[in-house]
């Protein structure tokens, strides 16, 4: 019995595992510990891959298992935490309105889909990965927790919010993969000046620096577009 052939399937299986988990954290309003779960999740989500070009042992097994872990860590997760965030008492003002929280759901679940068939994403992305994505979202009760954000305080902030994400998800707008390769500093230097301005935001600003993250990650990107066109 090859057991390496089974590791990167099993690391998969513990990104379901922690989506479940955060899953019953939300529904108990724990916000940290889903967050803690969901990034647990997202870790196992990076090294499935590296594991399984590793030992040469990628199918179309492990890439059914991993689209499916990411629907719940990354697609059920993040339109559960919108749900409760519109049906609290501090945003509620409408009985169906919580429920637009799962659209959020519905685009990660066409966006991982989509991913899927698209030769085009093997070295990058086109739309914000449902992992980062998924970050933003379940940052959010925790800096309405640890900052006053006025912003936040608006239920159709959360619903524009929502359409937003859903959206960039979706978009045609290319965005440079995180995912490295071949490791030379020239090749590489974007992702290495993202990843340190990344830990700096993170140092100072805590979960705050989560969302500036991921926006940060889009604008980048953007940038970087426009000038690599110009330099055809």
């Amino acid at each position: 019995m090859n057991i390496k052939k089974h590791i990167p399937n099993f690391i998969t299986l513990l990104n379901l595992f922690c989506g479940c988990i955060a899953i019953v954290m939300v529904a108990d309003l724990k916000f940290e510990m889903a967050f803690f779960f969901v990034s647990l999740g997202i870790f196992f989500d990076f090294f499935d891959g590296f594991f399984a070009r590793k030992f040469n042992v990628s199918g179309s097994l492990g890439v059914q298992l991993d689209s499916l872990a990411d629907m719940v860590t990354s697609g059920v997760v993040p339109g559960f935490v919108m749900f409760c965030l519109l049906s609290s008492g501090k945003y509620s003002t409408n009985l169906y309105l919580p429920y637009l929280g799962f659209i959020i759901t519905l685009g990660a679940c066409f966006r991982l889909a989509n991913f899927n068939i698209d030769p085009r994403q093997s070295d990058s992305f086109i739309g914000l990965p449902t992992p980062a994505n998924t970050l933003f979202i379940v940052s959010l009760p925790l800096i309405t927790n640890s900052f006053v954000v006025p912003f936040l305080q608006s239920p159709w902030a959360l619903v524009t919010i929502t359409i937003l994400s859903t959206y960039i998800m979706n978009a045609e707008i290319p965005l440079f993969s995180l995912k490295i390769k071949n490791f030379t500093f020239q090749k590489y230097k974007l992702q290495i000046a993202f990843l340190v301005v990344s830990l700096i935001m993170i140092a100072t600003l805590q979960f705050l620096a989560v969302p500036m993250i991921i926006i940060t990650y889009i604008l980048v990107s953007v940038v970087n577009n426009i000038l690599v066109k110009k330099q055809l």
